[in-house]
């Protein structure tokens, strides 16, 4: 019998490059405790360690103990057991489930942070009651997450959902020489739907030096080239989520990350996948996130189920 049988207490971690965060829910998802601490700067044990400090102060401010699931940058490979892809990358190579596992003496459930941010809003979010539902991390990298019933679905390989390296579709004009990406190749979806890669555009485009939100402000203000490059957007994200719904054709789709405050995007995105998608009707709901920052941390906790 595992600890939540015992008490339905559940704590969920999301293991970020700059900040961990750590939740605590009852069995209903009703937030008990939440607090967050910095992440030790490249040191792999002193991340343990501080994962493991920070169980330890939530099992006494429950006084029990609870289920234990992380949400991490990157996955577990199957073949070797260790950690890869991960953009904090002193993760990579290490043994990180059973390091974690030997310090806190009880298992924990580890998956990819886009995994746990789809289940989330899966669970009781946005997509509370959907099938088939698509989580897409816009953010400073570009990542994504399938639930299927309730259930993560993370593939043989431990990739499902990664959608953000596979190239920008039907590319043309400047898209066709593409830009290079930190996984090797060019023209990544990401290299184009990322927080960065948006201020690149308009920056290239003519505009000035300025973050995804100041450019939507900027469409607010009638801005025309803040206008375009938004528009630009909006089109690169429509042909990239019409693959997906070509291959996964989910239910709904939900847009996490800083860039899905955009407002624009749920209104604009939905009217230009259908050029793209191979289907005479689209009833694929783009939506955000009913729970915000906090989906992806609430996912690692609903990672012990939620029947």
């Amino acid at each position: 019998m595992n600890v939540l049988d015992k008490n339905g207490l559940r704590i969920g971690i999301d293991l970020g490059g700059s900040k961990i965060e750590l939740i605590a829910m009852d069995r209903d998802g009703n937030e008990l405790l939440r607090f967050r601490r910095a992440t030790p700067a490249k040191d792999y044990m002193a991340t343990v360690k501080t994962v493991a400090e920070m169980v330890g102060e939530a099992d006494r401010e429950l006084a029990a103990a609870a289920s234990i699931g992380i949400g991490t940058p990157g996955a577990i490979s199957l073949k070797t057991g260790l950690m890869k892809n991960c953009n904090s990358t002193c993760l990579n190579g290490q043994m990180l489930k059973e390091d974690i596992e030997a310090e806190l003496r009880r298992e924990v459930r580890m998956s990819n942070d886009a995994n746990c941010f789809a289940l989330s809003e899966a669970v009781d979010g946005a997509a509370a009651g959907a099938g088939v539902v698509f989580g897409v991390i816009l953010g400073t990298g570009v990542g994504g997450g399938i639930v299927v019933n309730g259930h993560v679905l993370s593939g043989i390989n431990s990739i499902a959902g990664e959608w953000g390296h596979n190239p920008l579709p039907s590319p043309f004009g400047s898209e066709l020489t593409g830009h290079g990406c930190y996984c090797g190749r060019k023209g990544c979806i990401e290299t184009w739907l990322s927080g960065p890669a948006m201020a690149d555009d308009h920056l290239r485009s003519g505009g000035g030096l300025m973050r995804p939100d100041e450019i939507a402000a900027g469409v607010e203000q009638g801005d025309p080239l803040c206008r375009f490059t938004l528009e630009r957007y909006c089109d690169r994200l429509a042909r990239a989520l019409a693959g997906v719904i070509n291959i996964l054709d989910p239910d709904v789709i939900v847009l996490g990350g800083g860039l899905s405050n955009i407002k624009m995007l749920y209104d604009q995105v939905p009217k230009l996948w259908g050029r793209y998608i191979f289907s005479d009707e689209v009833t694929t709901q783009l939506l955000p996130p009913k729970h915000g920052d906090s989906s992806g941390v609430r996912g690692a906790a609903w990672l012990w189920g939620h029947e």
